[in-house]
């Protein structure tokens, strides 16, 4: 069984895209996506410098894109069959509108407004995250409260995210948790946490607008790691995501429960088949980082689709 994920913010890297735009719609598909964002998703996925793609208001709607272009350029419009498919934090969107629980246009503008949402809300106070790697998991916990830190993201294999102020995150870095590593995050903000609140209400008024669908394979949710199976109940969960942890944990727990042997990565691909690679032991992971991938990424998907 085959596992499609779609990662979060601070996956984008300087110029990942600019040998996509080789492939046959891509400049087009992404032409496209940059009108409905009011973004030059182009420009910002091959020339934007770091600091550029650091902005929540642009990198949000570049990771989507990024995941929505090259799974065409991959699947074309037919997602093959018996997938499941999940995506952490912002690759959420990614997920639901892959799944058809979104269309593109909706999900696109959504991101828009999240990520305009959530820029504003973290212009109100200098917050962060910062991932924990290793480490007892409850003397991590017990350290991140003693700071006033949220753990934003359970990821498992190990490393949980911490958000919270500039400073809080100083002083746990000076003071890490025992045989614990603390990695400040290419972010700028305390996502999924209640610096966020203000976000929800802007969303929950566009989600009044929007009407979803059921989606048409399984998608799970970062709440629970569970199948959301109605659309009206995905996009709610869309809407208190940002400002709830993420529970990626949980996620990965249910594709091992559900026998998931293969676990591919759409870009910007590399940190969610890291996770894999640590939580989920024996499954096999394939990151489609680039158009060179593509052949190994359709070998790939025939080995854990066919019965």
């Amino acid at each position: 069984m085959l596992a499609i994920v779609c990662p979060g913010q601070g996956s984008q890297t300087p110029g990942f895209l600019a040998e996509w735009l080789e492939v046959e719609g891509v400049a087009d598909h992404l032409a496209a996506l940059s009108q409905i964002t009011e973004r030059d998703l182009t420009a910002h996925g091959t020339v934007s410098d770091e600091e550029t793609i650091k902005d929540t208001a642009v990198a949000q709607p570049l990771i989507v894109a990024a995941g929505l272009v090259t799974a065409r350029a991959l699947f074309g419009n037919n997602l093959p069959e018996g997938v499941i498919l999940a995506g952490h934090s912002v690759g959420e969107i990614t997920a639901s509108a892959l799944a058809g629980a979104l269309d593109e246009a909706d999900a696109m503008n959504f991101v828009k407004v999240r990520a305009n949402a959530m820029a504003e809300a973290a212009a109100a106070t200098p917050t962060g995250m910062a991932a924990v790697l290793g480490g007892d998991p409850d003397e991590v916990l017990t350290a991140l409260e003693s700071h006033g830190l949220t753990p934003a993201n359970a990821n498992g294999g190990g490393q949980i995210v911490a958000a919270g102020t500039l400073e809080q995150l100083a002083a746990l870095g000076e003071n890490p948790p025992a045989k614990a590593r603390v990695i400040p995050l290419k972010v700028a903000g305390a996502f999924h946490t209640a610096h966020m609140q203000p976000a929800v209400g802007t969303l929950s008024e566009l989600a009044a607008t929007i009407s979803p669908k059921d989606p048409a394979t399984t998608l799970l949710s970062n709440f629970d790691g569970q199948p959301v199976t109605n659309g009206n109940a995905n996009l709610d969960s869309l809407v208190a995501q940002v400002s709830r942890p993420v529970r990626w944990d949980l996620c990965m727990k249910s594709l091992a429960e559900a026998g998931v042997s293969g676990v591919l990565e759409l870009a910007p691909a590399g940190t969610l088949v890291g996770l894999a690679r640590r939580g989920l032991k024996g499954v096999k992971t394939l990151a489609v980082k680039s158009p060179a991938d593509l052949e190994a990424a359709q070998a790939f998907i025939a080995e854990h689709t066919s019965n």
